[in-house]
């Protein structure tokens, strides 16, 4: 049976090409298009896997608007990107759904330079309203016209980034739109008073009255006459059911009203586009994997999906050879905390991605997930090692990015023994370059009084760990990738190493090699290939990207030709500082030769983290030609150097 005979029946959706022919179809079409969409949708995530969940809870809401507003010109922003599956099948690239997040294919999230109908990428979470009132104040001032239509998250509107949003469009007072989709599932559930507040605004009345409400409400907006404009005034105040927050932060609210009843949507969303002024919010109270019973079933509501069987659900992972680094590193900290009353945990709405779930089952007292707020993560963990904890503060490396001053600020300065656990370092794969965790190395190894790790392998990792939970003089970092660790043997009970101290893992001549970090594998691959041509080079696990080791270093430098460093981080990392301590020393005065592997500049696309690295020149057979080339020996295929 071929893939195509699992596809299901489209007959309506055929007949789209581009979202101009929504406007084509009946309203009775458009809902038979919705559950077309929804089909498809999990049809093509069960070939690639994916962001299954989020793209299912929108499939009406992304039907209603490209059928009422004018996509390319106006610009449908959608925040984090999770969701835009159903956007992009309606959007021309239909033919391509099927090599999402793979090589060469169709980004997992929206991305400018793949479509016009893009008109902002994303990756990470709250930015869509920034920049619809951007969008706004362009078109105000000359720029792209169009409207501009935000649709966010009840978990990303926690984001102190949408609240700045919020104020300001409010201020501003231009017509834009907000589609608050509210699921009451980001990836973990909601923490927060705003979900709170949220939830406390669709319960205080059965949900088919608030959707006659909206009904009734529609009916009575079209061009009213004397009395009928302060009917509906009325009536659309009547349907807020208490969105006091967002008026008095400037918006017309409506809402909330049902994200999956387009007989409640179309009507709704064309009355808005003909009437609004001003900035308006529409609540809209959606379900996460919607018609699809084991997306709804599943704890994530199909956050992060493998490929699948469509009729089951049963997700095909490949069976695991090693332990993963993000359950390691949660084992290690369960441990450790076992021993230290005093630790604790801080997680910014992503228990599972990085383990914490596991620390929360034992130690709920001591788990803390704030939410989509990696600046208060940071801030908040700060706070916790002033009182006298010990925070491990667990981040991916992208999203460390966004709590950076508060690293500097709130941390460092104050030398506050903050422990970062920094999961999904170097490149990740699919989710491709929103997601690199490229910058970790060189933004924090220029901080002063900052310690920064970097695992070469799971059982390094758990010493990590160790070191970390033992190291009260000031901050620490440790990093470590996504994905198995090398199935290496794990240490019965991880002791902490000593800070500044890299290890000697192969002694040899000419020229030695300092890997920071997982490369390690490939570097020892590139030694047993130079091996057979006659080159033997010294490896060194350098550990620690700060402090340095110096005397080691140093000593290497000095009884080789030349020295090699590579990581997986940007310039400006490890390499960088290796080579100004050997300026600093003079070291390259004596005629040492140098060379940093370190990740591209450029922003590398989605694919295989083997692949990306390969495309980032950092594979066993780079480092070996990396090798021959500071030594100046040509490679001779079969041949001894």
């Amino acid at each position: 049976m071929t893939q195509d005979d699992h596809r299901p029946a489209t007959p309506v959706l055929d007949r789209v090409g581009l979202p101009s022919d929504l406007k084509l179809l009946s309203d009775r079409e458009l809902c038979q298009l919705a559950d077309e969409l929804r089909a498809e949708t999990i049809s093509a995530v069960s070939v690639t896997g994916g962001h299954l969940g989020a793209g299912l809870g929108v499939v009406e809401l992304t039907v209603a608007l490209h059928a009422v507003f004018d996509a390319p010109r106006d610009k449908i922003i959608w925040d984090v990107g999770h969701q835009c599956y159903p956007h992009k099948i309606l959007t021309g690239r239909r033919d391509r759904i099927r090599t999402l997040r793979m090589e060469d294919g169709l980004s997992g999230f929206t991305k400018r330079s793949e479509s016009a109908y893009d008109p902002f990428g994303a990756g990470h979470s709250s930015t869509s309203i920034s920049a619809a009132v951007g969008f706004a104040m362009a078109r105000e001032l000359g720029g792209d016209p169009g409207d501009a239509v935000a649709v966010i998250g009840d978990g990303a509107m926690s984001a102190g980034m949408a609240f700045e949003a919020l104020n300001n469009a409010g201020h501003l007072g231009k017509r834009l739109f907000v589609i608050l989709n509210d699921n009451e599932m980001s990836i973990a559930p909601p923490t927060g008073a705003l979900s709170t507040y949220l939830t406390r605004l669709y319960t205080r009345g059965p949900f088919q009255e608030l959707k006659a409400a909206a009904k009734g409400a529609v009916s009575l907006l079209p061009p009213p006459m004397q009395e009928g404009a302060k009917r509906a005034k009325e009536m659309l105040k009547g349907l807020t059911v208490g969105g006091t927050l967002f008026e008095e932060l400037g918006f017309s609210y409506i809402g909330p009203v049902d994200g999956h009843d387009l007989d409640q949507l179309l009507p709704l969303l064309r009355t808005v586009k003909a009437r609004a002024t001003g900035p308006v919010l529409i609540h809209a109270v959606t379900k996460k994997g919607k018609g699809y019973a084991p997306a709804e079933r599943a704890a994530d509501k199909g956050h992060a999906t493998a490929k699948f069987d469509v009729a089951t659900g049963t997700q095909a992972k490949a069976k695991s050879n090693a332990p993963s680094y993000t359950s390691v590193f949660a084992r290690a900290l369960v441990d450790q905390a076992a021993r230290d009353d005093k630790i604790v945990a801080v997680t910014a709405a992503m228990p599972d991605g990085t383990g914490l779930n596991l620390f929360a089952e034992r130690f709920p007292r001591r788990c803390f997930d704030v939410g989509i707020a990696e600046q208060h993560a940071v801030t908040f963990a700060a706070g916790l090692a002033a009182g006298g904890m010990k925070p491990f503060c667990a981040l991916y490396s992208t999203f460390l990015q966004r709590g950076y001053d508060q690293v500097v600020h709130d941390v460092a300065i104050q030398r506050l023994p903050v422990r970062f656990a920094i999961d999904r370092a170097g490149l990740v794969g699919a989710d491709g370059a929103t997601h690199a965790g490229a910058y970790d190395i060189a933004f924090l190894a220029n901080l002063p009084g900052m310690v920064v790790m970097a695992a070469a392998d799971e059982a390094e990792l758990a010493r990590m760990v160790a070191t970390a939970a033992a190291h009260d003089a000031g901050p620490i970092a440790f990093r470590y990738p996504r994905g198995e660790g090398m199935g290496v043997e794990m240490p019965e009970r991880a002791e902490p190493l000593e800070i500044g101290k890299a290890r000697v893992i192969a002694e040899g001549k000419r020229v030695a090699i300092l890997s920071l970090g997982t490369r390690l594998g490939e570097v020892m691959r590139a030694r047993e290939e130079l091996q057979a041509l006659g080159v033997t080079p010294s490896v060194v696990d350098a550990r620690f990207a700060k402090p340095l080791d110096r005397d080691l270093i140093l000593r290497l430098a000095r009884t080789h030709e030349a020295l090699i460093t590579i990581e997986e981080g940007a310039v400006g990392g490890f390499g960088s500082l290796v080579a100004q301590l050997l300026a600093d020393e003079g070291v390259f005065d004596d005629g040492l030769r140098f060379r940093q592997m370190v990740l591209p500049d450029t922003f590398i696309d989605h694919a295989s983290p083997e692949a990306m690295y390969r495309a980032a020149g950092m594979s066993a057979s780079d480092i070996r030609d990396k090798v021959l080339e500071v030594l100046g020996v040509a490679r001779l295929q079969g041949k001894r150097a």
